[in-house]
Parts: structure tokens; C-alpha cells; sequence
């Protein structure tokens, strides 16, 4: 059975001279994002650095790709991991003013349909070579969403028959067929069958299911998957009817069911009793089976399990953002965070919302992210950084940790990694951690300064590179001079010193100093200090600065 295509595809730009023939196709697909060649195109949604590299991404994630471009490019592009044509994305070439617009892949997936839309929206006729189509006007192979094609294979045999001169007849209900040119015939022997039950096969007759059927969860207690298996097959329905999974929001957490859920490729919600559907007077001790009159609609049944993923953003270039990270955001219902992480995540898409806070109001955030998610919202809390070193990933557990709200418990919280500002630095200076080291916050707001120096003395006395995060602001003036005077009482003056600021943006500075010269004046709270230890050393770089680095190995006592 060929996955529905993408609800939100990704639109695809090479230049500028493209962006107002994709924000008129974005109009048609609110959720869709505009990636843009970087440095070509200003401030894309999504920016990519290899146009054929990005396209392939896209195709093997199964992402709906609509290029803006010439059809060649893309095919050049794609050509070297084309595979299964039953399960290909659909893939679309539109030219850069919108006059023409070209399906090339993914015929089962919906690309023509796809083609038909976005032509509607830039009023244009779509470039249609697929001969079903042109025939009868419709694709037999690739039903409405809320119906499921029984076999693809045989479904081929079936309309090769219709175009060698048969004709057919449709038994149930297909509104989206009333309007094609179908040869029908009252005495036909071909069929369409619109109908959930299973029927033995036959090379005559096409079956589409509607997915009529909701399966609910009772417990957990057993194989759920080979429970639901064996009712369907007493209730004789055809497993590709099932529209979604649901279960009491008791079981929200239970991880047996979103196993089930993710073998079968079925939502999964959540609603006490789902009262409003009839029962199909079939059930075992795991399941349920409730059966519509008509497809259903999984996103209106109850609601999902909410999801709340902790993320940083890296040290600000788009670059260094991890694709999880990347792709939590894109997914987000809600974000929440300091405004300037984001305004630094965006652009938003259409109907994403923002829910920004002061950078000191970390708890009330993190409770604020569990209302949200408890709901069922798929929400982000964005950080800089990586989010657990001095970030919102420790706030968010401790405040799920001091809760007692059940439903907050039941979210599924993920903490995504993401490239420190400490690896930043270290990464532009060369290796200053390469060796054992330690990262230290000056911030005396969440603990005493006594534990701040006497953790300064113990990190120098063992010889550990030390990264310094909050090093001071203007609440804050005095505490770096006074870790220094600390340094100085057991490290050597000569000691390397690497200061990064803003480092990954694009005021980005790199300074390589000494502890003897060091002064609080040369630093201030968008710095991060990396004091080396004894064994840290620098040499020219061809371009006149300094590589700076600490030995993996140590020198024998």
C-alpha cells in the first residue's frame, strides 16, 4: 500500500526571481516551508548550501518537493537515488513565474493532484502525461484521502483492462469519481468496490476501503497488535479500513501503544469513550472496534498525545543546528522561549505561535510549555546552545519533577542536543579542549559564589581546561575579576586564555590571550572564556592568528 502524500511539501527556490511564484503556492499549502539557496535568496524559511544534495534529502525523507526550477535539474538531480515508483514522493517542476507547472514523480503518491491544485492557484493548466488520467480524467490508483487502495498491483492489471476497451461499474460510494470519464456500463464485469470488509480477490474488481473504523484500547496487557489482527479478521474488515487507533487518556503514556501504532502507520488518540460511534459489535480483551458511516477524520477524534521537545539552537548559524532540532521547530505548534531564541529559530510558518518571555522566567516557562502540551500541542522550548549545559533543559525537568498534574506526566518530552557554545569556541580556536576539561557558570543568581570559588580552586588545582559560561553583566560586574585573582593564585600567567563572543552569529570575534593579560573589561556576558590548563598550546596559522590546543596525551610525573 503506497503512504498518502506529504501534507505539507517542501517549495524549493534557487534565487529571489522565484519567491513570489512560491509564496502564491505557499497560500495554497500554509504548512509548506520556502527553502532558499543560501546566499541567494534572503532570509528562506529553510536555507540549504547544495541544491542537488537538499533534493535528495528531501526525496528520501519522503517529502513532497515542489522545485522552482527547470524539470532537467531536478531529474539530473534526483536521478542517482530514484528507486520504488510505488512509494516515491511526489516530485513537481514549476517554472520560476508560475506559467507552468510539471508533475514528474510520485503519480501514486498524488502528484498530479498535487498539479492540479497548484496550476488552480497560479491559473494555469498543469502539464498531465499519465495516460489513466488523460483518459478518464481521474487516477483510479490514488483515491481521496480517507480511502485506501486494497493492492496496488492488481489495481495496474485493472485499469490496463479499462484502457484496452472495458467498461465498469462502481459499487458503494465514490463522490470524488462522480465527475470523471469513466466507461460505465450497468452489465459490467469490471467493479469498483467502495466497501471496509475484506472480499476474496478478484482481478475484475478494484477495492477501495474507507477508513470507517476506529479500534479503541481497553488495555495494554497483551501483543496489541496481534489482538487487533485477529478482531479484524473476525469482524471480516479489511485492516487498510482503520482510519486510527484511540485509547482512555489513562493510557497516554502506556509505550506499548505507540508501538502499535507506529507498526501499523495509524494515528494514535486520545478520548475517554468514543461515544459518538456506533460499536461494531466485535471486541477482545485489548480492543474495541467502533465503524463511522463515512471516513473518518482522526483529528477529530479526542486529541494526540502532547509532545514537548527541548532544543538548542546551536551558537546562532543555521548550520550547526542539528537536523532534529530543525525539524522539532518545523513541526511546532508552539514555541516558547527568550525572544531573541525566537526570533533566531524563525521565520514562523502560518499558524505556528510564539509565546516569548524574559530570559530570567525559566520555571514559569517550562509550566507554561506543560499546560500547552498536556493539550495535546506539539510544543518546543527553544535554548541556545546546547539546552542541558545552563539552559531550559534542567528547568523543564524540574519542573515536571515538583509537578503532580498527571497529564503533565503523560507529555512526551524529548531534550534534543545542540552544539554548545563552549564546542563553538573551542571549534574556531582549534582543539583547547582536547584534553580532560570542565565547564563552570559565574552566575551567582541560582547559587552562592563560596560554591563558585571553591569549585574554581578544586578545577585549577587539578590542571582542567575550564570554559566559563556567564562570565559578567551589568548585574553581575565584579565576579570575573575575582575568579581571576582565584586562577592567579595556583595558574601561571602564560596560561592560554581563548575568549569566543558571539560565536556562529554574524558579529562573531575570536581572541586568543594569556591569564596575565586578561582583564574583566575585555569580556562581557556574550562571551565565552576558555582558560586552558598547563598543557594548552598555541602556533602561528598561516593566515598570521593562532591555533590553540591541549594534548590528548599528558606528560608522566
Amino acid at each position: 500500500m503506497p503512504a498518502p502524500a506529504c501534507t505539507a511539501p517542501a517549495i524549493v527556490i534557487l534565487g529571489a526571481s522565484a519567491l513570489a511564484t512560491a509564496r502564491r503556492i505557499q497560500q495554497r499549502y500554509p504548512e509548506a516551508q520556502i527553502h532558499g539557496l543560501q546566499g541567494r535568496v534572503e532570509a528562506p524559511e529553510r536555507a540549504y548550501t547544495q541544491f542537488g544534495e537538499h533534493l535528495r534529502q528531501l526525496y528520501a525523507s519522503g517529502t513532497a518537493i515542489i522545485a522552482l526550477c527547470a524539470a532537467g535539474i531536478v531529474i539530473r538531480s534526483l536521478a542517482s537515488v530514484l528507486g520504488d515508483k510505488d512509494s516515491e514522493p511526489p516530485v513537481l517542476a514549476v517554472a520560476e513565474d508560475g506559467s507552468a507547472v510539471v508533475p514528474l514523480l510520485g503519480g501514486l503518491r498524488g502528484v498530479n493532484r498535487l498539479a492540479h491544485e497548484i496550476a488552480a492557484a497560479l491559473e494555469v493548466q498543469p502539464a498531465i502525461t499519465t495516460s489513466g488520467e488523460l483518459r478518464f480524467g481521474t487516477c483510479l490508483l490514488n483515491p481521496p484521502p480517507g480511502y485506501v487502495l486494497a493492492d496496488l498491483e492488481q489495481g495496474k492489471r485493472f485499469v490496463s483492462d479499462l484502457l484496452a476497451g472495458e467498461t465498469l461499474r462502481i459499487d458503494g460510494q465514490a463522490p470524488w469519481l462522480d465527475s470523471a470519464r469513466l466507461p460505465l456500463a450497468a452489465d459490467a464485469r469490471h467493479v469498483v468496490s467502495i466497501s471496509p470488509y475484506r472480499e476474496a480477490d478478484d482481478r475484475r474488481t478494484l477495492r477501495i476501503h474507507p477508513q470507517q473504523l476506529l479500534a479503541y484500547a481497553t488495555q495494554v496487557d497483551g501483543d496489541l497488535v496481534a489482538g487487533l489482527q485477529t478482531l479484524l479478521g473476525e469482524a471480516g474488515v479489511a485492516r487498510q479500513s482503520l482510519a486510527c487507533l484511540a485509547a482512555p487518556h489513562a493510557l497516554m503514556a502506556a509505550a506499548e501503544l505507540q508501538q502499535a501504532a507506529s507498526v501499523l502507520g495509524l494515528p494514535l488518540r486520545f478520548v475517554d469513550q468514543p461515544q459518538a460511534l456506533p460499536p461494531l459489535h466485535s471486541r477482545n480483551a485489548l480492543w474495541q472496534l467502533h465503524m463511522a458511516s463515512a471516513p473518518l477524520d482522526p483529528a477529530r477524534i479526542g486529541q494526540p498525545r502532547g509532545t514537548l521537545t527541548v532544543i538548542g539552537l546551536g551558537p546562532g548559524d543555521p548550520q550547526f543546528m542539528v537536523p532534529a532540532a530543525r525539524q522539532a521547530l518545523d513541526e511546532a505548534q508552539d514555541l516558547l522561549g527568550y525572544e531573541t531564541y525566537i526570533r533566531m529559530a524563525g521565520p514562523l510558518r502560518p499558524g505556528q505561535v510564539s509565546h516569548c518571555s524574559d530570559n530570567r522566567e525559566e520555571l514559569q516557562r517550562a509550566r507554561h510549555a506543560f499546560e500547552l502540551a498536556a493539550r495535546g500541542r506539539r510544543v518546543v522550548v527553544i535554548s541556545s546552545g546546547d539546552p542541558g549545559v545552563f539552559a531550559m533543559a534542567a528547568a523543564v525537568l524540574e519542573a515536571l519533577h515538583a509537578s503532580s498534574e498527571p497529564s503533565w506526566h503523560a507529555v512526551e518530552l524529548k531534550i534534543l542536543p545542540g552544539v554548545s557554545a563552549a564546542l563553538a569556541t573551542a571549534a574556531k580556536a582549534g582543539a583547547p579542549l582536547g584534553h580532560d576539561f570542565c565547564m563552570l557558570s559565574l552566575s551567582d543568581n541560582l547559587k552562592p559564589w563560596a560554591v563558585i570559588e571553591q569549585r574554581l580552586r578544586h578545577a585549577a588545582a587539578a590542571d582542567l581546561v575550564m570554559a566559563f559560561y556567564n562570565p559578567i553583566s551589568k548585574s553581575r560586574p565584579w565576579q570575573l575579576g575575582r575568579a581571576l585573582e582565584v586562577l592567579a593564585e595556583t595558574r601561571a600567567a602564560e596560561t592560554l586564555v581563548v575568549l569566543g563572543r558571539d560565536i556562529g552569529r554574524p558579529a562573531e570575534a575570536l581572541k586568543v590571550t594569556t591569564l596575565g593579560a586578561l582583564t574583566p573589561e575585555q569580556v562581557d556576558m556574550r562571551t565565552l572564556v576558555i582558560v586552558g590548563s598547563s598543557q594548552s598550546v598555541r602556533f602561528a596559522r598561516a593566515d598570521g592568528s593562532a591555533w590553540v590546543y591541549t594534548p590528548r596525551s599528558y606528560p608522566a610525573h
